[in-house]
């Protein structure tokens, strides 16, 4: 069973054990759940904040426009990824001792230097999160830049109502 929580509450059982109350949103079947542990099984619980995933067609789509560019300016599906990942993707500033530089640029797919720290010890760096950890704004982002390109290089691409179709079905996806 997968729930949207409302409230959660903490207390401790008679035997000084933690327990969480849950109050679920809409009605939901519990008797399997009761039922599996009185026949003495284990439930696996994952309790965390909600948040909204984005379709897989839009990632779909994505990679579809990918490959389509890839093969009008002649390089690999994956380049394209990163060229269009360091245009509208994600990053973080990092600092890293100058003798893990090349440690660093091999831990992550698409890492750029950007210069030295003003007293010299460290090394700036930006670097970028794979697509797969963005939100449905940041995969938003990507898709309308990544659509932009695409019209410019001669791929027809969804109309705009057919993307806000699309991006709307993101908050249905949960």
């Amino acid at each position: 069973m997968k729930a949207q929580a409302a409230n959660v509450r903490h207390q401790f059982s008679e035997q000084m054990q933690q327990e969480i109350i849950v109050t679920l949103e809409g009605r939901h079947e519990i008797q399997d759940l009761k039922d599996a542990i009185a026949k003495g099984k284990t439930l696996d619980v994952e309790i965390k904040p909600h948040r909204e995933r984005r379709s897989l067609d839009a990632n779909a789509y994505f990679w579809t426009l990918c490959g389509q560019m890839a093969e009008v300016i002649r390089t690999d599906k994956d380049s394209m990824y990163l060229q269009l990942l360091k245009r509208y993707g994600q990053y973080t500033y990092i600092i890293v001792k100058p003798e893990a530089v090349e440690k660093t640029l091999q831990a992550w797919r698409l890492m750029e230097e950007i210069g030295k720290t003003k007293d010299g010890r460290g090394v700036q760096m930006l670097a970028y999160f794979g697509s797969s950890t963005y939100d449905t704004k940041e995969m938003a982002r990507l898709i309308d830049g990544t659509v932009s390109e695409a019209k410019e290089l001669g791929i027809e691409t969804m109309t705009p109502s057919e993307l806000a179709l699309m991006k709307e079905g993101w908050n249905n996806d949960v």
